[in-house]
């Protein structure tokens, strides 16, 4: 949880540097404050119980940080792309954020799936310690570099429990 908040008070304050120039004292309290509109897209129905309601949150807590200055807007699976087509959204720009599990991309990148929950992968625990300490997120922002995205960390949902199995 504190990764999560320390990752989305990155992302705050890292869009503090989109105004247009450094404000003076005089018109610091006289010049409006710009507000930014960005689209969410999600690989998930808006408000579904458990994974979608994650990017609702965050949309809420990033107004709330941002005093208002940057709204996201959320929309689920279909409304504006197909679940499956968040990726290529964000990487073209036709919206600014996606929310989706990583492993659902693994068709653009291999490696893209090692950066979620995997069958008999690692833990909340680990996975947390290898992204945020161990190099994790700087590979992930190599292997996502090509497409024009910079991922972050938005959660986890632990070890799949599924598995490969020769029979049903």
């Amino acid at each position: 949880m504190l990764a999560s908040l320390a990752g989305l008070a990155m992302v705050v304050l890292t869009l503090n540097g989109c105004g247009k120039e450094e404000p003076t004292a005089a018109t610091a309290q006289a010049a409006p404050q710009d507000v930014f509109e960005w689209k969410m897209v999600t690989t998930w129905p808006r408000n579904y119980p458990g994974l979608g309601m994650a990017p609702e949150n965050f949309a809420k807590a990033v107004n709330a940080m941002s005093g208002g200055r940057l709204k996201v807007k959320v929309h689920g699976a279909g409304e504006l792309v197909p679940a499956m087509g968040v990726f290529d959204a964000v990487a073209r720009g036709a919206v600014q954020m996606g929310h989706g599990a990583a492993y659902y991309w693994k068709g653009k990148s291999p490696a893209a799936q090692f950066f979620t929950a995997v069958p008999f992968g690692m833990n909340v625990q680990e996975m947390n310690g290898w992204l945020h300490y161990g190099g994790g997120m700087e590979l992930w922002r190599e292997v996502y570099a090509p497409f024009n995205l910079v991922p972050f960390a938005g959660g986890s949902t632990g070890v799949q429990m599924a598995g490969w199995f020769k029979k049903e």
